[in-house]
């Protein structure tokens, strides 16, 4: 591997057990708006994951392996000493600042028989709504660990008259407008045995709505699942939640007998790291979760080891579906827009894309605006906006016509998703093949 000097890009070194906390505070400090965080990200060729192991450990590194954790779930903090971390699913690993730096590596053009495809910095993520602090500059996003994230219902204007509602909205009451929109009260399915990841903020793990459905749990950022954002028990809600709430509560969740797996990638101030949304997206893949759902992102271009973790995800039956982002004008964020995971925008009441949808790399839409749906206790309900709350809609269909045959998976069940989606009279950049449709 070529050397580059060891300080040539101005980050201090950053372990890899490093955690979010204090990579947002390191970052402050030295004044960083990269969304950089000092650590890498190696992605190996197609087929080449044991050479780049290898060639890791030939470079003197001590490197912790996801497979050697149970259902591979690992949080950074877990590593200890490790100068690396290897994503035993996804042909991806991460290097420490230090030993990225010691053992002379570098980013430059790589050798044409070595076995890394990619060398990248190693990125800040964020939960991605419209209330994302991470849009307003990477200084404020750092400034939020310890700050109040509990403004859910915050109005960002609207974008124009409602059209009439689709006649199917008239036959049935007692739901969403996203869901109707998306005709999943009419749906026969239910998601019953298809296991849905959704790795965000965790979940408010004793949310009354919630009692007997099945749970599994893991943190990846050094926190407990338990939810003290809303972000992750807000997604979950619409991709999940149950068929009927009780009381006058409408419904407000798709796949309501789907096995539930939260991922909590991000911390309880909404952020990550591209380390802990990889061990979210391994871990899940790892547990053959057919539908895999991610509401974050970051303002940054196509990450290879993204697109590497998307295709590993394809290849094992399972389909990544993550939002485009609420950079009004800007295109699509990663993990979105990386060519092997499903970009989703937003659409208002009136089936016209949201105000604050990001674009270019779309491939479906979904409600986004004022969706209703569960928030930690003792709120239990709200209303939040943003691509995040599209990308659980079209998660939560996935899952019902996942349900339809055990064929029906990774690249198959993208083509029929896509395929099944209501056509809308707006640019593809806008809103891709279209409104997506539950199975009927």
């Amino acid at each position: 591997m070529a050397k580059s000097p060891s300080s040539s890009n101005g980050h201090s070194p950053a372990p890899a057990s490093s955690s979010i906390d204090d990579l947002l505070l390191a970052a402050l400090e030295r004044g960083d708006e990269s969304l950089e965080t000092g650590r890498y990200i190696i992605t190996y060729k197609q087929g080449a994951h044991e050479e780049g192991q290898a060639s890791l450990a030939a470079a003197g590194m001590r490197v912790a392996h996801a497979r050697d954790f149970t259902d591979q779930a690992m949080s950074m903090q877990d590593v200890g000493d490790a100068d690396a971390v290897d994503f035993s699913e996804l042909g991806v690993a991460l290097v420490s600042g230090d030993a990225f730096q010691s053992r002379g590596m570098s980013m430059a053009a790589l050798d044409a028989d070595s076995p890394i495809e990619a060398i990248e910095p190693e990125h800040f993520m964020f939960a991605d709504n419209v209330t994302s602090e991470y849009l307003r500059g990477f200084a404020r996003a750092a400034s939020v660990i310890t700050a109040d994230w509990g403004q859910f219902e915050e109005d960002h204007g609207r974008n124009g008259e409602l059209k009439e509602p689709p006649t199917f909205e008239e036959q049935v009451l007692g739901a969403t407008w996203g869901l109707k929109a998306c005709r999943v009260p009419t749906s026969s399915r239910s998601g019953v045995g298809i296991k849905v990841a959704v790795l965000d903020t965790g979940f408010d793990l004793g949310h009354p709505e919630f009692l007997g459905r099945a749970f599994t749990t893991a943190s990846f950022v050094g926190q407990p699942v338990q939810d003290l954002n809303g972000h992750g028990t807000h997604t979950i809600g619409t991709a999940c939640g149950p068929r009927t709430p009780p009381g006058a509560t409408q419904r407000y969740g798709v796949a309501w007998r789907a096995p539930i797996f939260v991922g909590k990638v991000l911390t309880n101030a909404g952020s990550g790291t591209t380390a802990t949304v990889l061990a979210g997206m391994n871990w899940a893949i790892a547990n053959r979760c057919p539908v895999i759902s991610m509401s974050l992102g970051a303002s940054i271009g196509v990450q290879a080891a993204y697109t590497a973790a998307g295709q590993a995800a394809l290849n094992a039956g399972c389909l990544i579906i993550a939002a485009a982002g609420n950079l009004s004008g800007a295109p699509t964020g990663a993990p979105a827009n990386s060519p092997t995971i499903v970009s989703v925008a937003s659409l208002d009441q009136n089936l016209a894309p949201s105000i604050f949808s990001s674009q270019g790399k779309i491939e479906i839409a979904a409600p986004g605006r004022d969706v209703f749906s569960s928030l930690p206790r003792p709120r239990l309900h709200g209303i939040l906006s943003g691509t995040s709350m599209a990308t659980p809609h079209v998660a939560g269909c996935a899952a019902l016509l996942a349900e339809t045959s055990p064929a029906m998976r990774g690249l198959v069940l993208r083509n029929r998703l896509l395929a099944l989606a209501r056509a809308l009279p707006q640019p593809v950049g806008r809103v891709g093949r279209g409104l997506v449709q539950a199975i009927q």
